[in-house]
């Protein structure tokens, strides 16, 4: 190669480079969801977003010192950067979405379950049934838009206590400035389903379709409740918000939250919840671990070990 031609081809490179250098920055995430198989059901976890928590003002039964200093050795600071998750879970004949996330109640940072839904490869129109874990805001949040079903074809269905509780008028009458804005939230995502007759409260221990059925965890809210998936030998318990912060709440399952409406009935139910998901090696998936929320439990000490879950790709066998 002549020096002209060496000199030329070098320039160019260089620019190239240069180039590719200055391409603008996405700063945008992409939808989350996450899809393997439990059995003969495929689940998919869908991520909302994440909030930004003061959890180190929030915790309780614990001190300041002991929750920075956990979440520093898990890389972690306060405020935390907490996931929301829902799952999708479609046993073959129905197609069942557990929690719709935050929908417009929250900040710009969650909201995002439609567009993961989407991404996912489903279509709101398409989901049978919706199971809410309780109706705080980032659980109930996607119902609705504007008083209008974002899903038009789903039953809702929740625990009676807890639809007692949040959509009562003298709950609303009652509620503090704190909590007005829940209640009201629950109220009006849940309003045009029960105005269309498409919500149906169960109470307490129930089989919904077969293979998942509601157990009632009461304690974080008056009608909490978790689910359980089973299908072919496999097992998966969706939490809710029996826990909120993996780093402190794995190895000590007593730290309890300011959002639980019942801190000692509440810390009951992680406990109890903790130890049977260790004692039978079923997979477990939490509305605020980290996206997507799925994983196993081991004893550790007094403690546990959240074990999170391989990543795996489902495998369509080969015509």
């Amino acid at each position: 190669m002549s020096p002209l031609r060496a000199a030329v081809s070098i320039l160019m490179l260089t620019f190239a480079l240069a180039a590719h250098a200055a391409a603008p920055m996405a700063k945008t995430a992409p939808p989350g969801y996450f899809r393997f198989m439990l059995g003969d059901f495929e689940v998919t976890a869908l991520s909302d977003g994440t909030a930004d928590l003061p959890v180190d003002k929030l915790l309780t039964g614990t001190s300041k010192e002991n929750i920075d200093k956990a979440l520093a050795k898990a890389f972690l600071s306060s405020p935390l950067q907490t996931s929301v998750n829902a799952f999708l879970v479609n046993t073959g004949t129905k197609l069942v979405l557990i929690d719709t996330g935050a929908g417009n109640l929250f900040g710009p940072t969650l909201g995002n379950l439609m567009k993961s839904l989407e991404a996912s490869g489903y279509q709101p129109d398409q989901v049978d049934e919706i199971y809410i874990t309780h109706m705080h805001p980032d659980h109930v949040g996607g119902l609705s838009t504007d008083g209008k079903m974002n899903f038009p074809n789903a039953l809702v269905r929740a625990d009676k206590r807890d639809a007692d509780y949040w959509l009562s008028p003298e709950t609303l009458a009652k509620a503090d400035e704190g909590s007005k804005g829940f209640v009201q939230g629950a109220q009006s995502m849940l309003g045009p389903y029960v105005q269309a007759g498409k919500f149906k409260p169960f109470d307490g221990d129930t089989e919904l379709v077969p293979g998942i059925r509601a157990q009632a965890a009461y304690g974080h809210t008056p009608g909490h409740a978790i689910y359980f998936v089973e299908s072919n030998g496999k097992k998966l318990a969706l939490w809710g918000d029996l826990m909120h912060v993996a780093a402190l709440q794995f190895p000590d399952p007593s730290i309890t939250i300011k959002f639980d409406s019942d801190s000692k009935a509440a810390m009951a139910q992680r406990k109890k919840a903790f130890a049977d998901a260790a004692k039978h090696g079923y997979l477990v998936g939490g509305a605020h671990l980290p996206f997507p929320g799925l994983g196993h439990l081991v004893t550790a000490g007094k403690g546990y070990t959240f074990i999170p879950y391989n990543y795996s790709v489902i495998r369509v066998p080969q015509q």
